[in-house]
């Protein structure tokens, strides 16, 4: 039999969020460096954003690419960052039961930047593969469907996210052990019958995720092919370089994505903090180093950076 406590009942008004739970003592040293790498990630992905907007010789698809990114990373990081430091600072800990739906498009944004790392390598490999055909495939009309394509794909594969959720029945105590509404954290706090939603995540990974990997390895094996082929070593450095800096963001994204997927459900053992904090990690840290990756990697986006901060007019 239920009691009060445990009756279930059907969207309730609000969430209530821990924050680290095990390490609330310690909230207010945590929140120093989450609050770096918040500035650090808002700063330089809107800096990239303003330099491609202001250089015209960087109007090319794979700056438009590099604005999408840092665009996506902007509200990754956003999307939990002020919530959780409101958490940390003032003890604010209830959320609305919509407004913890809005961060189901999280899984929205995640995608996007998969998307996009599938874009970039897909730059990549027209540029070193097929050099005389990169301007004239690449145009800027096409990349503006890629970017449509790219979010119209991300917003109808975790639709079906929120619709779950305000079908689902909880219980009264609707606690959440986390900084913001995870979609694992919610399913937990349902009465009901979640299978459905469980086998809906696996499928994203393996629908969305799956195919976007496989097309990065595919590219990158033909660039390989193409740099090997070639029988000057210069340019085999020179093409490395190219491709260095989309190498340690791809892995930036994906490592600490598929480690906190595979943690969520065979980590039965890891500790709730440690999981907690590196679900904040993987949100924060790839905003944060990705827009340092192209910045120190990519010549004109490192020249124009320098050129802004040695000239005040500007």
């Amino acid at each position: 039999m239920s009691d009060s406590n445990t009756t279930d009942f059907t969207n309730p008004s609000t969430f209530i969020l821990l924050g680290i739970p095990g390490l609330e003592v310690a909230h207010l040293w945590i929140s120093i460096p989450f609050s770096a790498m918040y500035t650090i990630a808002v700063l330089r992905n809107f800096s990239i954003v303003f330099i491609v907007k202001r250089e015209p010789s960087l109007h090319e698809p794979m700056y438009y690419f590099l604005c999408m990114l840092a665009v996506t990373d902007l509200i990754l990081s956003k999307s939990i960052l002020p919530k959780t430091l409101s958490i940390f600072w003032f003890n604010s800990r209830e959320i609305d039961f919509s407004a913890c739906l809005t961060m189901y498009f999280i899984h929205c944004f995640a995608g996007m930047g998969s998307a996009i790392f599938v874009d970039v390598a897909l730059d990549h490999y027209m540029a070193i593969y097929h050099p005389l055909k990169h301007s004239t495939i690449l145009t800027n009309p096409v990349v503006a469907k890629i970017g449509r394509a790219m979010v119209l794909r991300s917003s109808i594969f975790v639709l079906l996210y929120p619709i779950l959720a305000r079908q689902w029945t909880y219980c009264r105590i609707t606690i959440i052990p986390h900084t913001y509404c995870e979609h694992m954290a919610i399913m937990k706090q349902a009465c009901a019958n979640i299978r459905v939603s469980i086998y809906y995540g696996l499928f994203l990974i393996v629908s969305g995720m799956g195919p976007d990997m496989l097309f990065i390895t595919v590219s990158y094996i033909q660039i390989l092919r193409a740099i090997f082929s070639h029988p000057r070593k210069d340019s085999w450095l020179k093409t490395f370089g190219t491709c260095i800096s989309h190498l340690c963001a791809i892995l930036t994204f994906y490592v600490p994505a598929l480690f906190s997927f595979l943690r969520q459900r065979f980590g039965c053992n890891v500790s709730l903090y440690f999981h907690v904090l590196m679900a904040n990690m993987c949100l924060l840290v790839p905003p944060m180093l990705n827009p340092i990756i192209y910045g120190v990697r990519t010549k004109q986006i490192r020249d124009r950076l320098l050129w802004l901060f040695t000239h005040k007019g500007i």
